[in-house]
């Protein structure tokens, strides 16, 4: 069996990662860095057989590492993945994939010279719920979708300082992705606005003025979808929202993120006409664990998963990090690399969904005129 040897970089959230690399089965060696010495420590006690890096640079430049996982701040996405993929190693990378058009097009250029794969790691697309609306579409359950929305409310004051004043819709990856894996189309155009005000101190770092921004997205294939996105000084509960409406059903995310999502289902009249009843129902999501390995089975529940009871725990459909994302995350982008093809979030998808965000905050700060979100070829 083929083994791949991983860095991970980053282990603040990047370190929910760090033990489903080493129980992959495809894994070989499991390296770790963190320019925080103590949490690099921590994390070598609690995973036996990992190794450290001392630098990025010890990382790019050892032949033995195969693949890199970058989890680190928003602005060094770009430079990184770059890097890595000079370095002629497999990147993946945390959301966005960069803050600016051109930075996305560096990244798709260093992955065409590289022949590496290139994979943005957006939680959303490996969620419950997105599996969940997958298989309805799979089945037509949906009917014609005719309406696409997204949303992502989180309240980011008194993280870190590069957080401070982001545009929101930067990092819309989370209320942008679902839309687009499920429209089968790609974002051609946006229009946005920019609302709110937030204290002037968060002005300076990025130049944008609003806490929130809301934007209509034009699909290729001519459907449309909304999406809103707020940082700072609103108060709304955390949610990473997603919705649905189809012609026969519509798919609705609960008020907060672990809320159970309502579907509504069209019940036709007994003559066959459209003037029949709505059915909704608050539906408990099932859990996706049969796709992965077992013995990354159990990072669909984290820690609600109970070793003496394992298959009892994996009914569950909640508990895992981002809705038992990351499991799904990690064998996509192994699987990619032992397979030689194309991840299914690629540098193409992974450039629509970031370019749509970018471009919408390039739309808000127009007061709302369209832009034409460009292709990277």
């Amino acid at each position: 069996m083929k083994k791949i040897n991983v860095a991970l970089v980053g282990l603040g959230f990047g370190g929910a990662f760090a033990e489903i690399y080493k129980e992959h089965p495809n894994v070989g060696e499991v390296t770790l860095f963190d320019t925080n010495t103590d949490l690099l420590k921590a994390f070598l006690d609690r995973i036996p057989g990992a190794k450290a890096a001392s630098s990025f640079d010890e990382i790019l430049s050892d032949p033995a590492i195969d693949a890199v996982h970058l989890v680190t701040p928003i602005p060094l996405h770009a430079e990184q993945s770059i890097a890595v993929l000079n370095a002629k190693k497999h990147c993946a990378c945390t959301v966005p994939m960069a803050t600016s058009l051109e930075d996305i097009q560096r990244i798709v250029d260093a992955k065409s010279r590289s022949g590496k794969n290139y994979m943005m790691m957006e939680t959303t697309l490996y969620t419950y719920q997105y599996l969940y609306c997958q298989e309805m579409l799979k089945t037509g359950a949906f009917g014609k979708i005719q309406f696409l929305r997204g949303s992502h409310y989180q309240d980011m004051e008194n993280w870190p300082d590069y957080w401070m004043g982001l545009p929101p819709m930067w990092y819309g990856t989370h209320a942008i992705a679902p839309m687009i894996g499920l429209s089968g189309s790609r974002i051609k155009r946006v229009t946005c606005f920019g609302s709110g005000a937030m204290r002037k101190g968060l002005h300076t770092q990025y130049g944008n003025p609003f806490p929130v921004e809301s934007a209509l997205f034009e699909f290729e294939n001519g459907l449309k979808g909304e999406a809103t996105r707020s940082l700072f000084e609103t108060a709304r509960v955390y949610q990473e929202g997603m919705f649905v409406y189809g012609s026969n059903a519509c798919f609705e995310w609960g008020f907060s993120d672990g809320d159970t999502p309502y579907i509504t289902t069209l019940i036709p009249a007994e003559d066959g006409s459209r003037g029949g009843r709505y059915e909704v129902n608050v539906t408990q999501m099932p859990n996706y664990h049969s796709r992965l390995p077992e013995p990354i089975q159990r990072f669909t529940v984290g820690g609600n998963y109970d070793p003496l009871n394992p298959q009892k725990s994996l009914e569950k459909g909640a508990g895992g990090g981002h809705h038992g994302s990351h499991p799904h995350l990690v064998h996509e982008f192994i699987m990619s690399i032992i397979e030689e093809r194309t991840p299914a979030i690629d540098e193409h998808l992974a450039a629509n969904i970031t370019a749509a965000g970018l471009c919408a905050h390039i739309s808000a700060m127009m007061d709302g005129e369209k832009v034409v979100v460009p292709e990277f070829n």
